[in-house]
């Protein structure tokens, strides 16, 4: 199922896994023009950089299905609350949008936001899935601060639950991988998406970012999508007992 905000790959299941990955897609529709230059658009700015593969391999399995984002964080970041700034963003790290500048947001979050959210909500509550990925992708060094390096391979996010993030941290540290305990970001502050959908009506969850050059092409994303399928069944049965 496709549309404007957003696309659904898979089938919803009641008790299976829902990925939700709102920053999957770089799109930009022909009436939007932001006012950046196109390469621009294929950086992390613009676009979690190989959620969307790794979310499409595992929605080709049986019991897990994804709702991704289908149009770039630039034209509206459905990961912010509606009444932060940053949901339409002027600048991202040190790019100006100009674009974004002067516009009617109303309609831009009714025409976006809104629609993704109530989507998401509509899954949540007709086939309630064992546990929620919520599945992001981080720069390894922002353009910003280029001497500051992410040596994570990956970070766990929450806000007052986090047993999701408790469950996994072991499982993920047994594979050899460096986990980011809140880091490289912190889910008490990037919380919009949890807070509405998952922390409020006590549903678990797991809110994970991936760093983006691990999973920039097919063969990256097919090993986190396995490794991810894999932690999210064993975390959904630890947060079950």
């Amino acid at each position: 199922m496709i549309s404007e905000a957003y696309r659904i790959v898979g089938t919803p299941r009641f008790g299976g896994i829902l990925v939700v990955a709102d920053h999957a897609s770089n799109r930009v529709p022909e009436d939007i023009d932001l006012g950046i230059a196109r390469e621009l658009m294929d950086e992390h700015i613009a676009i979690d950089i190989g959620v969307a593969g790794i979310a499409e391999h595992m929605a080709a399995r049986e019991g897990t299905a994804a709702l991704l984002g289908n149009v770039s964080r630039l034209v509206c970041d459905t990961n912010r609350t509606e009444r932060d700034p940053a949901a339409i963003p002027e600048a991202s790290d040190g790019r100006a949008i100009p674009g974004n500048c002067g516009i009617d947001r109303e309609a831009r979050l009714a025409r976006f936001h809104r629609p993704f959210h109530a989507r998401l909500t509509d899954l949540l509550e007709s086939t309630p899935p064992a546990l929620t990925l919520i599945l992001h992708s981080f720069t390894p060094c922002l353009a910003s601060t280029p001497g500051e390096k992410r040596p994570w391979h990956c970070g766990l996010l929450y806000d007052r639950d986090e047993r999701g993030a408790r469950a996994a941290q072991p499982l993920l540290e047994a594979e050899g991988l460096i986990v980011g305990d809140q880091l490289p970001y912190s889910g008490k502050v990037y919380n919009a998406a949890i807070e509405r959908h998952v922390e409020s009506e006590g549903r678990p969850y797991l809110y994970i970012e991936v760093r983006q050059d691990l999973i920039a092409d097919a063969a990256g994303q097919a090993e986190w999508a396995e490794r991810l399928t894999r932690i999210c069944n064993e975390v959904a049965v630890v947060l079950e007992g």
